[in-house]
């Protein structure tokens, strides 16, 4: 009963005229971002953080949370038309989707994409408005010990995760701790790595850091690309797909579905991981795999599926207990932030107009989405051919504006800068910055809770392993860890074994 009232409260809230409009927006726009190729949810949300100013919390966070799972379905638009992911998480909706669309059957699989995304998005609420509750009361639970452990997982999580070298991500994540040790110690009042810059008092503030990482590194990099000629448009004939389409998709979206809802509640998942996570099962349950890659509509209707359930998941580890498993929830805890609203348990007693409206839009949101996706194929695929050169000039002026405006402050503006240099560089090094982002939003509340934990236990740092939910989190995070150090550790052996040979 509690559960209905309080999705009561939600829709009361998502379906006022203002929360609708900007719910559409949001939608409307992650679309426009899933297609674009080289923007990407995180360079966006990093880019409108400060319009965000001007809105209310709430439908603030209604609109970024449209642009991210928008921008879910507006990569498979392009991955199967042109064979070209507007997002990072349809890259293998391409395998499939675009030889379908080049054996005519373009519209089944955009099709399947739109209602499999619908289907995964709906459970996907269903679950987070079901475990909302749940997990908001055992949080309460956690104390300071509690906390640390909980944000080492996290650490650990996005470590593990990340692309590439382990080595890297690692040092990323220290960097990013690093990073949000600057500005004035809460303890003793004192500047900490500020090298006596007035504005470096309060650290750097989290737009900057987001903007100049993402959003402006991901212009140099666009720009350091030759413009792509113009895309090679595959027809749509019908958009309906056959009842052998439908009967041979069902179990893949559903399987799609629970993996991807799964995977975006751990630390470091999301939309990527649980789409190519549905293509590989999807494969290997299936009957016949030689088609994989050739067309079969089981490997886009179980990753289109996976893709926006892990999405939409992925808020109930920030919503419940305020921690990102991804750098999209770690920017939507940053317009949270800018709110002057501490993420965790406590949201949902403190404000939960805010916190049930915006699970509640998440159901309209995907409704929006089912009805913009399929009619406006023509003008997405439109959108391609505005060469970049008179995109870029737009984007920076609007990204110089929204930094300046968060303080009035040329020094943001410039600050970003270097952080735009450092991404660029971490790219060209293949070192995912993601990573530090975590890091540099984790760190501060790190800090202050391992400080208050040993305080409180007189400076007895077995507090963090006596505590029974603190130890359990410890455990997870050195058995992630060993899990994949074991591998790599074997495999070095091997390679000094064959180098002896």
């Amino acid at each position: 009963m509690d559960l209905l009232n309080h999705l009561a409260l939600g829709f009361e809230t998502a379906l006022t005229l203002n929360n609708l409009m900007y719910c559409f927006i949001g939608a409307l726009f992650g679309t426009a971002v899933g297609v674009l190729p080289g923007l990407g949810p995180v360079s966006t949300i990093a880019m409108l953080l400060p319009l965000t100013y001007a809105l209310s919390p709430v439908s603030a966070l209604i609109m970024l949370a449209g642009i991210y799972y928008g921008a879910q379905y507006g990569g498979s638009i392009t991955a199967i038309l042109v064979n070209l992911p507007g997002e990072s998480s349809s890259v293998v909706t391409c395998l499939d989707g675009y030889q379908m669309a080049k054996q005519g059957r373009a519209g089944a699989a955009l099709a399947i994409a739109a209602l499999g995304s619908f289907f995964a998005g709906t459970v996907a609420t269903i679950l987070i408005a079901a475990f909302a509750t749940p997990l908001s009361e055992f949080a309460t639970s956690f104390r300071s010990a509690e906390y640390v452990s909980l944000m080492v997982l996290g650490l650990v999580g996005a470590v593990v995760l990340a692309h590439g070298s382990l080595l890297k991500a690692f040092a990323m994540i220290v960097l990013g701790l690093l990073l949000g040790m600057v500005g004035t110690d809460v303890n003793s009042g004192v500047q900490r790595f500020a090298f006596d810059v007035p504005e470096l008092s309060d650290g750097f503030n989290f737009v900057v850091v987001a903007m100049g990482l993402f959003a402006f590194a991901e212009i140099i990099r666009n720009l350091e690309q030759a413009e792509a000629g113009e895309a090679s448009l595959q027809k749509v004939s019908s958009l309906w797909p056959t009842r052998t389409d439908m009967r041979r998709a069902a179990p893949a979206v559903v399987r799609g579905t629970l993996l991807g809802s799964i995977l975006g509640v751990l630390p470091g998942g999301g939309a990527l991981m649980s789409s190519f996570a549905s293509y590989s099962l999807e494969k290997k349950l299936s009957r016949t795999p030689q088609e994989f890659g050739r067309g079969a509509i089981e490997g886009v209707a179980g990753p289109e599926s996976a893709n926006n359930a892990g999405a939409q998941t992925s808020f109930i580890p920030m919503l419940t207990l305020g921690i990102p498993p991804n750098p999209v929830m770690a920017l939507m805890i940053g317009a949270m932030t800018i709110h002057n609203i501490q993420p965790g348990p406590q949201v949902m007693n403190t404000d939960p107009a805010l916190f049930w409206g915006l699970i509640a839009s998440m159901w309209v949101g995907n409704a929006i989405l089912l009805v913009l996706n399929l009619p406006l194929i023509g003008i997405w695929i439109r959108m391609l051919r505005v060469p970049y050169r008179l995109l870029y000039p737009c984007i920076l002026v609007c990204c110089a504006i929204g930094v300046y405006g968060i303080q009035n402050n040329l020094f943001d503006v410039m600050l970003t800068l270097p952080f735009a240099l450092l991404g660029y560089i971490f790219h060209r090094l293949e070192c995912e910055p993601a990573p530090l982002l975590l890091g540099f939003i984790l760190g501060p509340m790190l800090e202050e809770n391992l400080r208050r934990a040993l305080s409180l236990s007189r400076g007895d740092p077995t507090v963090f392993i006596t505590r029974p939910i603190s130890a359990t989190l410890l455990a997870m995070a050195a058995l992630l860890l060993i899990a994949v150090l074991v591998p790599a550790i074997k495999r070095g052996r091997e390679v000094v074994f064959v180098e002896e040979d």
